[in-house]
Parts: C-alpha cells; structure tokens; sequence
C-alpha cells in the first residue's frame, strides 16, 4: 500500500489552507502593497523545487510557492473586504521599500 498521495494530498490542503491566514495578516500589517514581494517569493519557491531531488519535498516547496503566488493575486481584494468592515482593518501599517511605486502598478487578479 503506498500512501504517498494522501499524504501529499493532506499536506498540500494544509499548506493551501494557511494561505488564507498569510493573505489576511499580509494586508493587515503591509497592505496589499506586499504583493509583489509574495509573487516573487512564490516564484522563487516554484523555481528552487525543479531542483530539489527528494520528491515529497519538491512537491511541497512548489506547492508552497503556488500558495504564494496564490496569495499575492488575492490582496486587493482582501483589501477591499477590510475597508467594507469584513475583517479588522488595520489604519498603521507598515510600508515596504518602493510601496509609492507599487502603488502606481496594477495590482494582478486571478
């Protein structure tokens, strides 16, 4: 019997599911800003597990990565469920190096 799978697919729902908290807390003490830095975060995650031999750990890094990358598409419009009251809306937060910038990009949607 091999349970390779199921146990990557239990981690791999774990793994997606402390997305949602990694999304609600980024906007909260960064805002949706932070974006870039968790697309490329997810990017470089993706990258690093073609080159990760031990298969249950690749899966998990990429999956991880894709977490990322998930998370950064899903800011603005945590953003915008803060501002209509939906979550605790944080007024002080903290800016990341070149947040005016960022703030003139388009935030990407999914």
């Amino acid at each position: 019997m091999n349970l390779f799978g199921i146990l990557i697919g239990f981690l791999t729902l774990l793994i997606i599911g402390l997305g949602f908290p990694l999304v609600i807390g980024g906007e909260r003490l960064f805002s949706y800003l932070c974006w870039p830095y968790m697309m490329g975060i997810g990017f470089v995650m993706s990258i690093v597990s073609f080159f990760i031999s031990i298969n249950w750990l690749s899966v998990m890094v990429g999956v991880l990565g894709a977490t990322f990358v998930w998370g950064s598409t899903e800011l603005k419009e945590q953003a915008i469920r803060a501002e209509l009251g939906w979550y605790p809306f944080n007024h002080y937060k903290i800016l990341l190096p070149f947040g005016k910038a960022i703030e003139k990009w388009k935030a990407p949607h999914l």
